[in-house]
């Protein structure tokens, strides 16, 4: 069976730690090996992308490998293919797959049909690659995941899903602060919670930013208005008005506490730019996690002897 990477619940804790730490090793030692020689990497991005492309593209040839890119409209998944088919036949050709999609159930069903790894690179519902790289970053930078607390603060989108349910697999405590209507989705909170109780991650929810950064050793927010909501700016805008990592928030979270985002940022928006550009700020170490990240994920997935 081909070793999927669909979702962090899909393995186990110690996979999942097993992958943050090689993902610091890498960024620290790097990796003279060449675990992708031969190995071909289709991405097939039906969303815009920056560090996700950009890191996978760059990790696969690093790690000696051939990756292309497919687009819906170039091939005939675009025009009708089943993605069943499509699946079958890619198979044939590839020796893993990462796609970034809109409906995470595209991916389940790619994978169901799919004779090679497939590694999700965002869907609606999830971003597991996002989340190693953040616990990637927390692990390097705060020297141990143990007695962590994250506060996440704005929307429970696929980001804050993966980011859940990473803490509560891993024992790190989150809080997340959203408006009432933007909770995290409740089978990703129910399942978080079995995790939990053999962690001991606490998980908390509230409608309060300034409860949710009471103490935390980590400030994360991700956008009001994701890909494919741009009907929804005005509403999300009002909705989420005093959801913002600023100045003041950041005082109610320890002397020593770091502030992430997944990027792309709206300074002024879900984090004030005083707070993005300053030296709390690990923003960029966390972009920059993601190559080394992604590269553990390929190299679990796809590498030779894996």
């Amino acid at each position: 069976m081909p070793k999927h990477f669909l979702k962090l619940s899909d393995h186990s804790p110690e996979t999942l730690l097993k992958l943050v730490k090689e993902a610091v090793r890498l960024k620290r030692k790097g990796d003279k090996g060449k675990p992708l020689n031969g190995k071909t990497v289709a991405l097939f991005f039906e969303k815009s992308s920056t560090r996700t492309r950009v890191a996978f593209q760059t990790g696969v040839f690093q790690m000696g490998g051939y990756s292309m890119m497919l687009r819906s409209d170039e091939i005939q998944l675009g025009r009708g293919e089943s993605v069943r088919d499509t699946a079958k036949v890619l198979s044939r050709y590839l020796d893993a797959i990462v796609i970034r999609t809109y409906k995470h159930e595209q991916v389940e069903e790619f994978a169901g049909y799919s004779s090679i790894p497939v590694i999700n690179a965002l869907t609606d519902k999830y971003h597991p690659c996002q989340a190693v790289a953040d616990f990637a970053t927390l692990l390097d930078v705060k020297g141990g995941l143990d007695g962590l607390k994250i506060a996440y603060i704005g929307d429970g989108n696929n980001v804050a899903n993966s980011l859940l349910t990473g803490a509560a697999m891993l024992g790190v405590d989150i809080a997340l602060a959203t408006p009432t209507k933007y909770r995290p989705a409740e089978d990703v909170l129910d399942l978080a919670r079995v995790f939990t109780r053999k962690s001991g991650s606490r998980i908390t929810l509230t409608t309060s930013p300034e409860e949710a950064a009471a103490g935390a050793d980590a400030l994360y927010t991700d956008v009001w208005v994701s890909m494919g909501q741009e009907s929804e700016v005005k509403k999300r805008r009002r909705d989420f008005a005093g959801f913002i990592i600023d100045a003041g928030l950041l005082k109610r979270a320890k002397r020593d506490c770091k502030v992430m985002h997944c990027l792309p940022a709206h300074r002024g928006e879900e984090i004030s730019a005083e707070v993005m550009d300053g030296p709390a700020s690990i923003v960029f170490d966390q972009a920059e996690y993601k190559l080394h990240a992604q590269k553990a994920i390929l190299k679990m997935c796809v590498g030779k002897g894996k």
